[in-house]
């Protein structure tokens, strides 16, 4: 293991954060905010990366698969304590508090143990938005895209533990390339929904804020109510809705865009995710029209909303959804259960992992019916290997996992049913809102200090979806690789 590669890739990380988090001082500044405070714990967190730098400066980072895969694990939990200390030092909460709204924010969950958020300054809002801005994309593979002094096959070792989806589509010669032109794409498409919200009706700071909370699919909002504050704004729902919708997309399929191709939108699943989401918008809308009393327009535009901030695991609230009864909350919950695509900022299991799981099960069937048959599986005209099946029921079983016993050491500790595994749920799936005390208008603010660190790294493990966390408890990966 080569220690000294971890510490010095860590401490370029940490450094950028540092960088990045002079954004919220700044707007701290400018709105005359007592910001001492966060400035110092930034010069203190830039110093304290800088100087193993500059002892390693002249030690050639060389991050194979297992030291990448140590290094992801390591950041996570140290951008928990980088983004949580500002909070801590700002509001006076308690770390344990500071740590998950960090954690939530960084994995792009959206969970938040804030009760009154429109009390909060304004440089700690942005300072929230600007964690799932950085979270969303994945701030290891902006380390990847930035520095060349990574090896290639360290920088593809490392793009591979930290994004996520099945297989990584490298269609650029450099990963650093890849990982830069993903960056412009997702500043880019910030940009126009910050001015579209901005046109909307939205004042320029709740623009940028819901921008990057947008494109992320993170979920924090400057308002209490979330995006229910604009619910009679119908330019602001909508557009928030379809930027919830095409931020879902796998980001590849924007590369391929970037380049001039389109048939990325054409892939099986884009177009599967596109299908799941009219069949439960349209689904919910008329269950929602059926059994509420409200208009056939409104529970069109809620519904879809809603199902678009679910399936995309954004996590933004227009109305209390759980008001709506029973059958409404089936199809929600759903919507929790399968995700976006696979490459995108989303979290959840991934619609391309269920079309996989089908095909295959499908499959075994036919063998069973002709059992001397050769019967191969396509994805987008592509052969699936067995390699691919095999992780992907591994990866079933392990988030499976990780949401049961989330949910049974929730329920042990007495909360009911429904809270503990929709919170379950909703932290290992970086969705945010659930059901029961952790429902579309409340928060997780009521979890003593042990469960809300369990919580954050059910959110860790979700964020690197499982396989990058369970890897660390083998003995095989500390002695032999």
């Amino acid at each position: 293991m080569d220690y000294k590669s971890i510490v010095k890739f860590i401490s370029i990380i940490g450094m950028w954060l540092s960088v990045f988090l002079l954004l919220p001082i700044l707007i701290g500044y400018a709105y005359k905010e007592d910001f001492k405070n966060f400035l110092y714990f930034d010069i203190f967190l830039f110093s304290i990366n800088a100087l193993p730098f500059i002892i390693l400066k002249n030690h050639k980072i060389n991050l194979r698969i297992k030291e990448s895969i140590l290094s992801v694990n390591l950041i996570w939990i140290l951008l928990g304590i980088g983004g949580g200390m500002p909070l801590v030092l700002t509001l006076h909460i308690d770390f344990s508090d500071a740590f998950f709204e960090a954690i939530s924010g960084f994995t792009t969950t959206g969970a938040t143990i804030f009760n009154d958020i429109e009390s909060l300054p304004r440089m700690i809002l942005f300072h929230r938005s600007l964690m799932h801005w950085l979270g969303g994309m994945g701030i290891i593979v902006l380390g990847v895209g930035l520095f060349s002094i990574i090896n290639p096959t360290g920088s593809m070792s490392l793009f591979k533990a930290e994004s996520t989806g099945i297989q990584l589509q490298k269609l650029t010669p450099k990963i650093k390339d890849n990982a830069m032109t993903l960056w412009i794409i997702y500043l880019i498409i910030t940009l126009i929904d910050a001015i579209s919200l901005d046109i909307a009706g939205m004042s320029k700071f709740d623009a940028v804020n819901h921008a990057f909370s947008t494109i992320s699919t993170g979920g924090f909002s400057t308002k209490n109510a979330s995006l229910a504050y604009w619910a009679d704004n119908d330019a602001v729902m909508w557009i928030t809705t379809f930027f919830m919708t095409f931020s879902g997309i796998n980001f590849m399929a924007h590369l391929r865009l970037y380049y001039d191709d389109i048939s990325g939108y054409k892939s099986e699943e884009v177009r599967y995710y596109i299908l799941v989401f009219f069949i439960l918008s349209i689904t919910l809308t008329l269950i929602h029209f059926y059994l509420g009393d409200v208009s056939f327009y409104e529970s069109l535009k809620h519904s879809f909303f809603t199902i678009s901030s679910i399936l995309t695991t954004t996590g933004f609230v227009s109305i209390d959804y759980e008001k709506w009864g029973q059958a409404c909350a089936a199809i929600i919950i759903i919507a929790m259960l399968i995700g976006a695509n696979a490459g995108s900022t989303a979290g959840g299991v991934k619609v391309i992992r269920y079309v996989v799981l089908i095909k295959g099960l499908f499959a075994e069937m036919k063998k069973i019916l002709h059992p001397n048959a050769v019967i191969n599986v396509f994805l987008d005209k592509q052969r699936i290997k067995n390699s691919i099946f095999l992780s992907v029921f591994g990866f079933l079983f392990l988030y499976t996992f990780t949401v049961l016993a989330t949910s049974l050491y929730l329920y042990i500790r007495g909360y009911d049913t429904l809270t503990s595994i929709t919170a379950a749920l909703a932290t290992v799936g970086n969705i945010g809102p659930g059901f029961g005390d952790v429902g579309a208008v409340d928060n997780f603010s009521f979890f003593s200090w042990y469960d809300k660190i369990l919580l954050s790294f059910s959110m860790i493990v979700g964020r690197l979806e499982c396989y990058t966390f369970f890897i660390l408890f083998m003995r095989d990966f500390w002695r032999k690789f």
